[in-house]
């Protein structure tokens, strides 16, 4: 059986994965802790085979005067997590790290590629302070100690926080949405257990890009989200051709239906 210790009592990753494992409680013990003071440095680690971090701060409006929050929780606090784990003898650290580390949200009627030769360049505190706790992790990394660092992409699915809730009230709550032809790569919230559950399995270490098995068409989506809460949602061409027209220089926008893919 495989001891889980997962950071991030509130999270909604962290407890759907602790969910999820559920299933399966002949191969799985899990604990879930909260990294918000300092009791978390007096609990002993040395009873876990795995801890999973996913404490983070994110879907936060970054403003010059939160960065030292950033980079204290994103940063400092997934390398304290891991040395104390490291010491009382766990055997794997899987870190939550995030696409945004390539700086990239987007390109209206552009592709925008992700591949093995992309470089980071993160523009936004969130993004630094995860690449910055992901070169200190795998400082750790060892034969005893193996690190697994994820950078999926937007992760969605029932009740889910941040951009995709905010995608689903629109959904709720326009009758016409712009029918744009764009592709996304996302993340199931089912689908990243199921890779997580893996990774565990495998004893695994190194770098991992999760990714649902098809890309996804933002219009579409949000038409499948309305149909989903009893709502009838039409798709507009004409408002995709003016939003096309003006909305290239637009940040919101091009976050929104701009391309942005991890090549398969």
């Amino acid at each position: 059986m495989k001891k889980i210790l997962i950071t991030g009592k509130n999270s909604y990753v962290g407890n759907s994965l602790a969910k999820w494992l559920d299933r399966y409680p002949d191969s799985y013990s899990i604990a879930l802790i909260s990294l918000r003071d300092n009791s978390w440095k007096e609990k002993d680690f040395s009873f876990y085979d795995v801890v999973f971090h996913v404490s983070a701060v994110v879907h936060q409006k970054e403003k010059p005067v939160m960065k030292e929050l950033y980079f204290k929780v994103n940063s400092d606090l997934p390398v304290e997590v891991a040395s104390k784990a490291k010491e009382a003898g766990v055997s794997q650290f899987i870190f939550m790290s995030t696409m945004a580390v390539y700086g990239e949200e987007g390109k209206l009627g552009q592709e925008v590629v992700i591949n093995r030769d992309t470089l980071v360049d993160p523009k936004t505190f969130y993004g630094v302070s995860k690449l910055e706790a992901e070169a200190e992790l795998n400082k750790l990394n060892d034969a005893s100690f193996r690190v697994v660092v994820l950078r999926p992409p937007m992760v969605y699915g029932p009740n889910c926080p941040g951009n995709y809730a905010r995608l689903e009230k629109l959904a709720i709550n326009l009758p016409v949405f712009p029918l744009i032809d764009n592709k996304r790569s996302m993340l199931h919230i089912d689908k990243l257990c199921q890779f997580v559950k893996e990774y565990i399995d495998e004893d695994a270490e190194g770098l991992y890009f999760p990714q649902d098995d098809e890309y996804v068409n933002t219009s579409l989506r949000v038409k499948e989200l309305a149909e989903a809460n009893g709502k009838t949602l039409h798709l507009s061409k004409t408002i995709g051709i003016v939003i096309k027209l003006i909305g290239k220089r637009v940040n919101l926008i091009n976050k929104v239906f701009g391309n942005l893919i991890y090549e398969k």
